[in-house]
Formats: structure tokens, C-alpha cells, sequence
């Protein structure tokens, strides 16, 4: 395959293919996270006032409102009250580790009845509840919305998912949760994808700056103990002097395929025992040719038709053979596929058939 028709192929191809690189050196902070480092859920039910006639009318919307206008000195029956510019809605927020009273946070808001639109909404006040029940947030203020609907007359157009608005730092935080990252004086770090050969380059690392500090529990947990001359103000130096160290990580022999969207990421350990592989493609042309018909000259019967006639070839591609060396590295494995032009299918197909033939030493896996 030249050139010209490879890059023809890479440019209509749908198939995309990842090439994970060989293992580097990445900052302990990128691959691990400190235990006690978490954001807490907080959520509560609330009420989107000004509304141009896309809200909702059902009971519990009327039932909320009356009990808004009811801490206001005003008594109101639900069957007097109707109005399409309000809305129930859910609100929603994360307090973050360190999150201090008085500081604000982003806040989400949903509809939960059959508003058409959040859009133009203000969030009445709003408080936010964490798991235990406790108010840790209060949440009010003009939403805004991704997108657009108007119409008129049955003449409808709508843009994005305006039922669904949010609110930047719409949220104060009234309770704080602060996280707690040393226990019986260890610092434990989480990897993000947990590996035990990566677990012990970390813990060795630490133990080269801080001796003895450092041990790998398991392959997703390395314990570093805090050394006895850290005092407690200086504990977050510490942690910071441990994140920025460099470790090499391991990468596990893997081939992740998706399906449907033709992805498919091979990672840099993958090897591939000594295998030949055909590619070929065979082709159904179908061909409709309309004919018109005529009676003979002079004849008083038969009328003009049209007759369809079906041409059938088969175009079969010649066979291609690539042999592919033993353990090949995966620039050698993409070389020897692109210059056998695979398609996206034929890749995946590929991959299965080494996997099945015991000649892909890598885990498979499906999407």
C-alpha cells in the first residue's frame, strides 16, 4: 500500500488505535491519591421560581409552594393555586475535602416534574443534607442552562438538555468535614490503577529521601510513615515533598477493544508470539440495469415496459500474508497491521483470532 491510499485509509478510517508508550516516570501525586482525601455528596429538594411558562403544575410543586408562601404569614388551599413558573427541582453539590465554612461550592439543579425548562430560574433557599442527615450547605441563586427552547403555535426548537442547570458557587458552606490523612502517624497512598510492581517502585522512592518510611501493603495501598522530626505543621510539606517524586510505572499486557465505537488500545507490554496473519476481502457487486421494451413496428398488440435485469460479480481481493516476528514490540505490531490496511473490524477480528490461538500474550478485554 503506498502512501497516498494509507493515508486515505487513516483519514476514513473509524477505527482508532491507541499505542499506550512504554512505561515512564510519572509524580506520585498523578498516580496515587492520598486516603482521607474525599468530596461528600450533599443534596436537597428545592423550588425555581421565574420561570416563562415552562414549569410544572403538579401537586407536589403546589404543595411546596404553599408551604414557601406559608413561612411568609400567607395560607393559601393547593386547588387555588396554579402557575407554570415554578418548578421542583433536586439540587445537588459535593463538599470537598477541605472545605471551609463560608467558602462556596458549585451546585446542580434538575427538574423532577414535567418542567419543560429551567431556563431564565432562580433557586429559592435551598438547604443540602449529606448522608448523616446533616445540613451542610445552603444553596440559592440564578441558574443557568446549557441550551435553549422557544415556540409558538405547535413550532417548537430546543438546543441541549434545559432541564438540567447549574449554578457556579451557587452553594455556602455552613458545616465542614475536614479530612483526616494521618492515622497512628502513616500517610496511606491509594494508586489510582493498582499494581504491585508499581506499589513497590513507590515505596522504594520514598525510602531513598525519607529511610525506612515506606512500605507497599498491597498492590493498591503504599503505607509512609510520618518521620519523628516532621511536626504536625509541617505534616502538608511532607505529603507535598512525597507527591512530587518520580516513579517509573508499570503497565500490564493489555488489548482494550471497543466495538462499538472501533477503539482499540494496545498497551506497551503486549507481546505476540511468532504467527502468520491473511487479510483478505471478498466483495457481492450488485448491479441493476433497466431496460426499456418495445413492441414490433406495426403490431397492434404488446404495450412499452420497462424490464430490470440484476448483474451479480463476486470481486474477490488477493490474500494478503504477514508474518509477524516473535515477541514483537507494539511499534513493530502497528507497522506490520497498517501496511496490511486493516479496517477497524478486521483489526478487532484480528486481535480475537491471536487471543484464541494462544499467540496474544496479553489480557483481552471487551467493551
Amino acid at each position: 500500500m503506498n502512501r497516498m491510499k494509507w493515508i486515505a485509509f487513516a483519514a476514513s478510517s473509524a477505527m482508532l488505535l491507541v499505542l499506550v508508550s512504554q512505561g515512564r516516570a510519572e509524580r506520585i501525586k498523578d498516580i496515587c491519591q492520598v486516603k482521607g482525601e474525599r468530596s461528600n455528596p450533599l443534596q436537597g429538594y428545592g423550588i425555581v421560581v421565574g420561570l416563562d411558562g415552562t414549569g410544572d403544575d403538579s401537586p407536589i410543586t403546589r404543595q411546596a409552594l404553599i408551604n414557601l408562601l406559608r413561612k411568609q404569614g400567607l395560607t393559601l388551599q393547593p386547588d387555588k393555586i396554579s402557575s407554570k413558573n415554578i418548578a421542583s427541582v433536586y439540587v445537588t453539590a459535593d463538599l470537598p475535602a477541605y472545605g471551609r465554612k463560608g467558602t462556596t461550592i458549585d451546585a446542580n439543579v434538575s427538574a423532577v416534574g414535567q418542567a419543560a425548562s429551567l431556563q431564565g430560574g432562580t433557586l429559592l433557599f435551598t438547604t443540602l443534607q449529606g448522608a448523616d442527615d446533616q445540613v451542610y450547605a445552603i444553596a440559592q441563586g440564578a441558574v443557568i442552562v446549557g441550551g435553549f427552547s422557544a415556540g409558538e403555535g405547535g413550532t417548537a426548537i430546543k438546543k441541549n438538555h434545559t432541564t438540567v442547570g447549574s449554578i457556579p458557587n451557587g452553594a455556602t458552606i455552613e458545616r465542614e468535614e475536614l479530612a483526616t490523612v494521618v492515622d497512628n502517624g502513616c500517610v496511606s497512598l491509594q494508586l489510582t490503577n493498582p499494581d504491585y510492581t508499581t506499589a513497590e517502585a513507590i515505596a522504594k522512592v520514598i525510602s531513598d529521601v525519607f529511610p525506612q518510611s515506606a512500605n507497599a501493603e498491597d498492590a493498591g495501598c503504599v503505607k509512609v510513615r510520618v518521620p519523628r522530626d516532621i511536626r504536625p505543621a509541617e505534616i502538608a510539606g511532607f505529603i507535598n515533598r512525597i507527591q512530587l517524586l518520580e516513579v517509573d510505572v508499570d503497565t500490564p499486557a493489555v488489548v482494550v477493544i471497543n466495538e462499538k465505537t472501533g477503539t482499540v488500545v494496545v498497551g506497551a507490554n503486549v507481546k505476540i508470539s511468532t504467527t502468520a496473519i491473511t487479510h483478505g476481502n471478498l466483495a457481492i457487486v450488485t448491479k441493476r440495469i433497466e431496460k426499456v421494451v418495445q413492441p414490433l413496428p406495426f403490431s397492434n398488440t404488446g404495450t412499452t415496459a420497462v424490464e430490470t435485469n440484476t448483474n451479480v460479480n463476486v470481486v474477490e481481493d488477493k490474500a494478503k500474508v504477514m508474518v509477524v516476528p516473535s515477541q514483537p514490540s507494539v511499534s513493530e505490531l502497528a507497522r506490520a497491521l497498517n501496511l496490511m490496511g486493516v479496517s477497524p473490524r478486521d483489526l478487532i477480528s484480528i486481535f480475537k483470532a491471536l487471543k484464541k490461538a494462544g499467540a496474544l500474550q496479553a489480557r483481552l478485554e471487551i467493551m
